[in-house]
């Protein structure tokens, strides 16, 4: 029994001087050791702990986090609303009166956005109009360029070029991209005529052209060999160090 005791209080001796002479930042730095993954992770920076990063807590990371609430309630709703009633022309009105045409800037924005993005392109045209009523609006070009893209790969080439026309009254000017996929559009649509319109107004753009829209032009009037060669020639001049491949004489229906 006494030998127990004495034991005892060696130890304790021992523990009591080892801890004097331990400094109070290497007990701090071991006390990490004894805390949760989560809580280590985050008091501890990256470069002093390379392998820090292999580890995750389980929590939605950061961007994806904030990506998923980007679209509030209201504009989910407002979304929703439009889809539920674009074939009841007065309960939709009615409805953009009642609830879309009191949500904030961002949330309009959002709705709008949304709307191109799922194709709902005729609804995103009345949340453009009803954007364009606000006091706070101002004529923004890639607000037009968003929609007129989105009008175009849906092949509704007259509601995109009203809004083209309007853009244009504005003095806004469209850019390379804009004018490829409208370009893009009409020639799926069958109208090389008014690609051809789009693509001389594209040459009298401030902004010098890019290669692609030529590429477009030039692929899309294959069966129109008098209207590739004008692009064709402007490509060149442009272009000098860029090769042009031209199909067999076949294609073009020459014998």
């Amino acid at each position: 029994m006494a030998g127990r005791l004495f034991s005892k209080s060696k130890f304790r001796f021992f523990v009591s001087s080892l801890l004097r002479n331990v400094s109070p930042s290497a007990l701090q730095e071991s006390s990490l050791l004894l805390k949760p993954r989560a809580q280590f992770l985050e008091q501890c920076p990256a470069e002093g702990v390379p392998w820090a990063r292999r580890f995750h807590d389980g929590r939605p990371r950061g961007p994806l986090w904030r990506g998923k609430k980007l679209i509030g309630k209201e504009a989910l709703f407002a979304i929703s609303g439009l889809k539920r009633f674009k074939d009841d022309g007065e309960k939709l009105e009615k409805f953009i009166k009642t609830h879309v045409s009191r949500l904030l800037k961002l949330d309009m924005i959002a709705v709008l956005s949304e709307l191109e993005r799922q194709e709902e392109v005729s609804l995103a045209v009345k949340m453009f109009g009803v954007i364009q009523k606000q006091d706070w609006y101002k004529p923004d070009v890639f607000l037009y360029k968003d929609l007129i893209i989105a009008l175009a790969r849906c092949k509704k080439m007259d509601e995109a070029m009203q809004l083209w026309e309007t853009m244009r009254k504005e003095e806004l000017f469209p850019d390379s991209q804009t004018y490829t996929e409208v370009i893009r559009g009409f020639l799926r649509y069958g109208s090389p005529a008014d690609a051809m319109n789009i693509y001389e107004d594209m040459k009298l753009s401030p902004d010098p052209p890019d290669e692609l829209p030529f590429r477009i032009m030039l692929k899309g009037l294959i069966p129109h060999p008098l209207l590739r060669n004008r692009v064709k020639q402007d490509f060149e001049e442009l272009f000098p160090e860029r090769h042009v491949y031209d199909p067999p004489e076949e294609i073009f229906g020459v014998r």
